[in-house]
């Protein structure tokens, strides 16, 4: 996992936004000797971008949410699980041996069926049982013959001692067959006599203490009644006193109540949920509850984040979410310095272009890197969508230069795809107008004022009058259900080189008749000559807001 690093533009992305990631990574993974780098997007894209990463035939990058670190980024312990039949002695040296104080017990399907902690174990020792807890727990004699370090004789050492008492055969030989009921668990010294008289009283099994032979005798005898006959060089106390830590562990596990997590759970929400409960060690699951590993506090503090290059923004309001807790290792962009920060210095690349496409196309040959003709493709596209087939304001004429000879390398008409990718992006037929408002909206911030601008463009006025009435319900819907001051849209006619200005907000108005020097509207503004929300929009609402 250390070695990913994730591509990514901002929300609610453009084309500019998911063809740059694309690229980018493609030129680092030319360039990298061991990381890979991953495009990623942190939002759907618009129907502009879809026609273009469909008609040079490139893969949607796949949607990240949060890039937040996740239980899957840090070293969490993959401690092997047992099953619920193993013995608590078993279980307690295996604690030892591994030095945790917590064992994750597993079903043969691979889900969790519980836990057992050294406590559970402790618990054991110190509440009082009767004698049939032995045969209640279901107690494998192969538990029993591991515990007792014994010999079985005769008897299957799979089966299990489900029905009688343990019963220390200590009474004199007359009295010695009343203490004895059928199918009892019997333990008895080394005197072949008594052994016989337990047998033929009934007993299921038969553990013969301060021995590891038996007579003959006693053997045929145990086969002739079916009884378990097992031997241990334990005397008679050690064995009543061992005996019990033959009983499986599903007697005592946590079956319920049991906090796990998954590996797509962020660190800061396992934290929360780990302050609240007093376990030492949590069980880490997946979707169908199959045991994947045990984290504990400890392994939090080692946590590797995830790493991240953010390409066309700079802004903290625009950048996915978690970026607080990843490591921003480089940004390309060509907008405005924000507000985001890092913890050590990185590569800012930041250029007063109109695409971040053509700062990354102009890093291909600074880096001696051929372009393949489908990433030429999508470039040359985003390049075309941001300067608005070269008449934004931003356009420069190195943008110009970059989208032609892009076009060249990927064999197309720059005119062509530029009408071609407008009027795919025009298409608003079947979309609702929380769709078309999302498809290309930013946030921003000045001082206290804190405000959304969603641009829509098309090469027709008509298209943009039919969208008109749903978008300004929209927007009231957006200013109701969030912190900002303001909400504006621009409907920017590309062929007209016009917008107008939707808004809503108290001061909404006020704010861009005082920026472009117009008298105050109700209603919208219409801005002639106003195409680019990054040059010419954003920098009149900023100073209108100093002022």
């Amino acid at each position: 996992m250390s070695k990913e690093i994730y591509v990514i533009g901002h929300k609610n992305p453009d084309s500019d936004s998911i063809c740059s990631a694309i690229a980018y990574a493609d030129l680092k993974n030319k360039l990298a000797k061991e990381e890979i780098y991953i495009p990623k997007k942190a939002g759907d894209v618009n129907s502009e971008t879809r026609y273009i990463l469909d008609r040079f035939k490139v893969p949607e990058p796949e949607t990240i949410d949060d890039v937040g670190a996740q239980l899957k980024d840090i070293e969490y312990r993959q401690l092997e699980p047992v099953d619920g039949h193993i013995s608590l002695k078993k279980a307690w040296e295996l604690m030892l041996e591994r030095d945790v104080v917590t064992l994750p017990v597993v079903a043969p399907s691979g889900k969790l069926d519980g836990l057992i902690v050294n406590g559970d174990i402790a618990y054991s020792y110190m509440d009082v049982y009767d004698n049939n807890i032995l045969s209640r727990a279901r107690t494998q004699y192969s538990n029993v013959i591991s515990t007792l370090n014994g010999t079985m004789v005769t008897g299957n050492p799979h089966a299990y001692f489900v029905k009688g008492s343990v019963v220390i055969a200590s009474n004199n030989r007359e009295d010695l067959p009343k203490d004895i009921n059928r199918d009892d668990l019997v333990i008895v010294g080394n005197i072949t006599a008594r052994q016989i008289i337990c047998i033929e009283a009934g007993c299921s099994c038969l553990i013969v203490c301060g021995a590891s032979s038996v007579d003959p005798t006693v053997a045929d005898l145990a086969k002739k009644y079916q009884c378990v006959l097992i031997t241990t060089e334990y005397d008679t106390f050690t064995v009543a006193r061992l005996i019990h830590q033959s009983m499986p562990i599903r007697q005592f596990m946590s079956k319920s109540g049991i906090v796990s997590f998954e590996l797509d759970d962020f660190v800061d929400d396992v934290k929360e949920t780990m302050k609240s409960v007093r376990h030492r060690d949590f069980p880490i699951l997946d979707e169908q509850r199959h045991y994947i590993g045990m984290v504990s506090r400890r392994h939090l503090l080692n946590m590797s984040k995830k790493k991240v290059i953010l390409v066309d923004h700079n802004e903290k309001s625009q950048a996915v979410d978690g970026i607080d807790q990843a490591e921003v290792i480089e940004i390309i962009d060509h907008h405005r310095l924000g507000s985001l920060e890092t913890v050590s210095p990185i590569l800012f690349r930041n250029q007063p272009l109109g695409s971040t496409a053509t700062i990354i196309s102009l890093m291909y040959e600074e880096r001696g890197v051929e372009i393949d003709k489908n990433i030429a493709g999508i470039l040359c596209s985003a390049i075309l969508s941001d300067t608005l087939m070269f008449r934004s304001p931003t356009c420069t004429p190195t943008d110009q230069a970059r989208a032609r000879h892009l076009a060249e390398i990927a064999g197309v008409d720059v005119e062509e795809l530029a009408t071609s990718m407008f009027e795919a992006g025009s298409d608003f037929n079947g979309k609702t107008a929380e769709q078309i408002f999302h498809q290309d909206y930013k946030i921003f911030a000045n001082g206290d004022v804190k405000f959304g601008v969603a641009q829509v463009s098309s090469i027709s006025r008509t298209q943009l009058n039919s969208i008109k009435k749903d978008l300004q319900k929209y927007m009231k819907t957006v200013l109701q259900t969030s912190d900002l001051n303001a909400v504006y849209v621009m409907l920017t006619d590309i062929l007209d080189e016009a917008t107008e200005l939707l808004f809503v907000g108290g001061e909404a108005s006020k704010i861009i008749a005082d920026a472009f020097r117009l008298p105050v509207s109700d209603s919208s503004y219409i801005l002639e000559g106003v195409v680019s929300r990054k040059k010419q929009l954003i920098p009149a609402i900023m100073e209108s807001l100093q002022e």
